[in-house]
């Protein structure tokens, strides 16, 4: 039995040509050889193989009939392999159908996807996306595996093997209903120190810093409602009397909306960097490279 590792595929391009052209010269020209260089490759393959493959004759070098037997198999091989190894971007947006798989937080889903999905309905409308929230360790195996295309946030633990590239810095701002009593007027550290807050609890994140940081100020204040995410935060707030502390962002995209009043922390907060990730084994991949692209462009500033 032959085996492939005891192949050498220059020899299987060689016999290609040999059963065209039937003529050693005319394939040394082709393959930039010697006439002797092709003989002695004709040779090896005769001794793999245990075949003359090829006899001389008054028309030429003509073929056996194994070699009959053999060439279009191996001419077909050599096109698929050909064709692989120089295949085209093989990722056109306006007609794929791939389905990308992003690692967001709530506020990434609330901040983002509503103008991507506005986009891609214009411009790529069969392609489809799923979000997902990861534990560390399951966020680095799932993009190390390509079950996860990008990650956006602050995520500090996709460091080795991991690109990444900033979209913006993110501030905190206070959150509460348009006719909230804070509304308008002074809003100091005494005020916000008295006022009800619900807090979202999210730890490992860019928020969860922020709450760690107020807990070092000594800052207190009577917080009414504690939450596991954000999504329910504006539709909360926008009928009680609650304040919150969230992302610039968040409060941008919902204000309008819910009618809320977007104040100036009064605690001052480090700018949070929210990043763009993948993993280098999809570096070159032409449907992640549009994607990342895209949200870039749309994002970034």
């Amino acid at each position: 039995m032959i085996k492939l590792s005891e192949i050498d595929v220059n020899l299987l391009v060689m016999f290609d040509l040999l059963y065209q052209e039937q003529n050693t010269q005319r394939v040394a020209q082709r393959l930039g050889l010697t006439q002797p260089a092709v003989s002695h490759a004709l040779k090896r393959l005769r001794t793999l193989l245990g075949d003359e493959l090829f006899e001389r004759t008054s028309k030429g070098l003509m073929p056996t009939p194994l070699a009959s037997r053999l060439h279009p198999s191996i001419a077909q091989a050599l096109a698929q392999l050909q064709e692989t190894l120089n295949r085209p971007e093989d990722f056109d947006p306006a007609v794929s159908e791939r389905t990308f798989h992003l690692a967001m937080t709530d506020i990434g889903e609330i901040v983002f996807l509503p103008r991507l999905l506005e986009r891609l309905a214009r411009e790529a409308p069969g392609i489809a996306l799923s979000t997902a929230r990861s534990q560390h360790e399951d966020l680095k195996r799932e993009m190390e595996e390509g079950r996860n295309d990008l990650a956006i946030g602050l995520i500090p633990q996709l460091g080795a093997g991991f690109y990444q590239q900033r979209l913006f810095v993110q501030r905190y701002v206070c959150l509460m209903r348009e006719d909230h009593p804070l509304a308008s007027g002074p809003f100091e550290q005494d005020a916000f120190s008295t006022a009800r807050h619900a807090v979202v609890v999210a730890h490992g994140t860019g928020h969860g810093m922020v709450e760690e940081a107020l807990a070092r100020s000594g800052i207190t204040r009577p917080i009414k409602l504690r939450l596991p995410h954000f999504a329910a935060v504006p539709y909360i707030v926008s009928s009680t009397d609650l304040v919150v502390t969230v992302t610039d962002r968040l409060a941008e995209v919902t204000r309008e909306r819910f009618r809320l009043a977007v104040r100036e922390h009064p605690v001052p907060f480090p700018e949070i960097p929210i990043n763009l990730f993948w993993h280098r084994r999809f570096h070159r991949d032409a449907g992640n490279r549009w994607l990342r692209q895209l949200i870039f462009e749309m994002f970034a500033q």
